[in-house]
C-alpha cells in the first residue's frame, strides 16, 4: 500500500503554514549544504507549549505503557495513512510502533500527543526519534518525525500546525534544530522523491483484494507462475543474523551507505543491534558470511507493515513486506570504475534480493514493497516489481542541500 496521492495536487494555497518555516521554497535553486535559520542558545526556547483549543490538552505517550501503547494502535490504525480508494490502511502493531520510536536514546517528550480534556481519549500524535544523518559532506545530529495523526473528526481543527509547532520545541529544547520527514503530499520543498515499487508473492491474494489486476489477456494461473519463487535460497553462506555480527554489519552498512548523499550514519553497535538486529514479527535481517575468513560480506533486511483491507468479504489483512537497509562489499578494483561497478552490484543485488523474496514467502507475506532509493532500481525490474502509483517525498526542516536523486538517497524511514 502506498501513502495517499489525492493531496498531491496541492496548491501553494494549502500551505500557509509551511510558508512561515525555515524550509525551501519551491523555486529556491539550493546550491550548498547547511542551516536555513542559525541555533538559538536553549535558554531561548519557550518553555511553554503553542496553545490549543480550550476542550483539548497537550500529553506524552508512554511506550512502556501497554494501555498508552494500545491507544496509539488505535489511534493510527483508523486515522492514519489510507490508499486513495480507502480499501488498505497501515495496521501497525504496537510491537512494532516500540521498535520504531524507542532506538537509543529515545526521549519520552518527543512522543507527543493531544487529548480531550472532558474524556482523556487520544486524538493527535506525533513523533520525534534522534538519529545521526549525512547530507552530501555533513553529518549531524537531527530529529526523525513520524506519525503525525489527527483523528478524522477533527480534521478541521488545524491541530497540525501546532503538533509540528510543539514537537519542534521540544527537539529545540534539546538542542536540535534539524529534521527529516517523508510524506505522500508534496509540501514546500521535496529534497528528493522515490516511487513505490510492489513484489507479489500471493497474486491470488492480491488480487481478490484489489490490491493487484490480472493482466490483460492473462489468466489467474500464468499470474501466479510468473511470480512464483523458488522454494529454497541460493546464495551460499546466508544466514539470518546474529548479535555476534553486530559490529561487522555497522562496518559494512556504513560503508556502503557512503554511496548516497542522504544517508544514515550507524554511529553505533547498539544503533545496529536495535534498527538490524532481528526482532520477532518486526524486522528479519540476514547476512553473508564467507565460510573461510568468517567475514560477512552481503547483508538484507525487511520489516513488516501489514495492512487492514477495508470491506473485503475475504480477507481483512494484506501481509506487506518492506526491504529495509541492506549491504554489499564491493571490491576496491571496482570502486574507480563506474561501469563495472553497477555490473558487479545488479548481479549480486539480484541474487541477493531473490533470496530475500524466498525468506519473505517463507514468512508468509503476500507482498515485498520498496522504494527506487539505493540501488534498488539496478534490480526491481529483474525481480518482477512492478511501479506503484505511490511517490515518497523526502523534507529537511531548517536545513538546505542540492536535490538529491533517487539513486542518491539512503534513507528508509519508517
Amino acid at each position: 500500500m502506498e501513502q495517499s496521492s489525492s493531496s498531491v495536487a496541492k496548491t501553494m494555497g494549502d500551505h500557509r503554514f509551511w510558508n512561515t518555516q525555515p524550509v525551501p521554497q519551491y523555486d529556491e535553486q539550493v546550491n550548498e549544504v547547511g542551516a536555513i535559520e542559525p541555533s538559538v542558545p536553549v535558554e531561548q526556547v519557550s518553555k511553554d507549549p503553542p496553545p490549543l483549543p480550550k476542550e483539548f490538552e497537550w500529553c506524552e505517550v508512554d511506550m512502556t505503557d501497554e494501555a498508552q501503547v494500545k491507544e496509539l494502535y488505535q489511534l493510527l490504525t483508523f486515522n492514519y495513512v489510507e490508499d486513495d480508494d480507502a480499501q488498505f490502511r497501515f495496521d501497525y502493531s504496537a510491537a512494532f510502533l516500540k521498535w520504531a520510536l524507542q532506538p537509543p536514546k529515545w526521549r519520552k517528550s518527543w512522543h507527543v500527543g493531544v487529548r480531550v480534556a472532558s474524556n482523556k481519549k487520544l486524538v493527535a500524535f506525533i513523533s520525534g526519534i534522534p538519529a545521526d544523518m549525512r547530507t552530501y559532506n555533513v553529518t549531524q545530529p537531527l530529529t526523525e518525525i513520524n506519525f503525525l495523526c489527527v483523528h478524522k473528526k477533527l480534521r478541521s481543527k488545524r491541530l497540525a500546525p501546532v503538533l509540528i509547532r510543539e514537537i519542534t520545541r521540544r527537539t529545540h529544547l534539546e538542542g536540535l534544530f534539524q529534521a527529516v520527514y517523508t510524506s505522500g503530499s508534496v509540501l514546500p520543498k521535496p529534497v528528493g522523491t522515490c516511487r513505490y515499487y510492489h513484489r507479489s508473492l500471493n497474486p491470488k491474494k492480491l488480487v481478490e483484494c484489489n490490491f493487484s489486476r490480472i493482466p490483460q489477456k492473462w489468466t489467474l494461473a500464468r499470474m501466479i507462475k510468473h511470480y512464483k519463487v523458488p522454494d529454497q535460497t541460493a546464495v551460499s553462506g546466508l544466514r539470518e543474523m546474529e548479535e555476534k555480527d553486530v559490529p561487522q554489519v555497522r562496518e559494512l552498512l556504513n560503508t556502503y551507505l557512503n554511496r548516497f548523499d542522504m544517508a544514515p550514519v550507524f554511529e553505533t553497535d547498539d544503533d545496529v543491534k536495535h534498527w538490524i538486529l532481528p526482532h520477532k514479527d518486526v524486522v528479519w535481517s540476514y547476512v553473508v558470511e564467507n565460510p573461510e575468513t568468517k567475514k560477512i560480506t552481503d547483508m538484507f533486511s525487511f520489516y513488516s507493515l501489514p495492512s487492514s483491507v477495508i470491506g473485503n468479504p475475504k480477507h481483512s489483512i494484506l501481509n506487506a513486506a518492506y526491504l529495509f537497509y541492506y549491504a554489499v562489499q564491493v571490491p576496491s578494483e571496482l570502486k574507480e570504475k563506474q561501469g563495472e561497478e553497477a555490473k558487479f552490484l545488479k548481479k549480486r543485488l539480484n541474487e541477493l534480493f531473490k533470496d530475500a523474496l524466498v525468506m519473505a514467502k517463507k514468512e508468509g507475506f503476500d507482498v515485498v514493497n520498496a522504494l527506487d532509493l539505493m540501488d534498488n532500481a539496478l534490480v526491481v525490474e529483474d525481480l518482477k516489481f512492478g511501479p506503484g502509483d505511490g511517490y515518497l517525498n523526502y523534507y529537511l526542516y531548517n536545513w538546505k542541500c542540492p536535490e538529491v536523486v533517487r539513486n542518491k538517497v539512503g534513507l528508509v524511514m519508517l
